[in-house]
């Protein structure tokens, strides 16, 4: 069996290489994040700029793929641990830890640059904050205690307000409708994940509710979550930004997603729910989603 000692001293493979740094920004969560932020953009008042946008969603990608890039350099020793992450391109050695560094910083820095040249200042204000709290405060905080979870849903849930902010220059109502529904949806969305894959964050040293406080415990905590979520989606509605078009489909959308969240409190429900609610929260956000940027449009 090869080490990764031994695959650094091979020639690398052009086409190889940049794959692993494709990997290192995590493509699936970034794609996510570029059409969170196009959102964003979209659910801005005024003309629209599709030039403007394109940048915002550009730079706002960039940043998120170098903070990935650094998660992962900071998290080298846990991945080896999981299996979803072993394979990641540090631990199998196909990207050396100054590669990765220098590709995390790189990237992170052009994509800062592009939001400052081309959108506003709130929007890089936001990108700066987004990168730095994700990478400096919630990544080690992952090893300190299982209410991490709530510190890097801040920077997650950002991506949409950078996009309104690159557009309107300000964070308000509608740009935090937008940051408050992803930051909620995320916490029963991570929580399932955790549910399923407790023991791998336990062997990696990362600490989940699921494996600090109990199976029964994290499933009452995604109940209640669902259901602050669908209070939440609720909120654009009752304050007024849209209609009740959009207050119909998240309230129905919600309910569902609440119900399949109760079923957890079975004593029955174990990993095969966590893992169908994990799936059930993706379609339910692009709705939301889709329903609030057309009402606010």
């Amino acid at each position: 069996m090869q080490t990764p000692a031994d695959l650094l001293d091979e020639p690398r493979d052009v086409s190889r290489t940049l794959r692993a740094f494709l990997e290192l920004s995590k493509p699936g969560v970034t794609r996510l994040v570029l059409v969170t932020t196009a959102c964003g953009g979209l659910a801005a008042s005024g003309p629209l700029d599709g030039l403007t946008l394109a940048w915002a969603v550009l730079g706002t990608g960039l940043v998120v793929a170098g903070a990935n890039a650094l998660n992962m350099l900071l998290e080298i020793d846990s991945d080896a641990f999981m299996t979803r992450t072993r394979t990641r391109p540090l631990p199998t050695g196909r990207l050396t830890p100054d590669e990765a560094l220098l590709f995390g910083v790189g990237v992170s820095i052009a994509g800062l640059a592009l939001l400052a040249h081309f959108t506003t200042l709130t929007a890089v204000a936001l990108s700066a904050f987004a990168l730095l709290s994700y990478v400096l405060v919630y990544t080690p905080l992952k090893r300190v205690t299982p209410l991490s979870l709530y510190v890097g849903a801040v920077p997650g849930a950002l991506p949409p307000a950078i996009g309104y902010a690159a557009m309107a220059g300000t964070f308000d109502r509608r740009a935090f409708a937008l940051f408050a529904i992803l930051f909620v949806w995320q916490l029963p969305h991570f929580l399932a994940i955790s549910v399923f894959r407790r023991d791998e964050y336990a062997r990696a040293g990362l600490k989940v509710l699921a494996a600090e406080r109990g199976l029964a415990h994290a499933k009452r905590h995604i109940a209640v979550l669902a259901i602050a979520l669908w209070a939440t989606t609720l909120l654009p509605y009752w304050d007024g930004l849209v209609g009740v078009v959009y207050g119909a489909l998240a309230g129905v959308s919600g309910a569902l997603f609440v119900a399949w969240a109760l079923r957890g409190l079975r004593a029955d429900a174990d990993h095969a729910w966590a893992r169908s609610l994990f799936l059930a929260s993706m379609p339910h956000l692009v709705l939301v989603m889709a329903a609030l940027v057309i009402g606010l449009a």
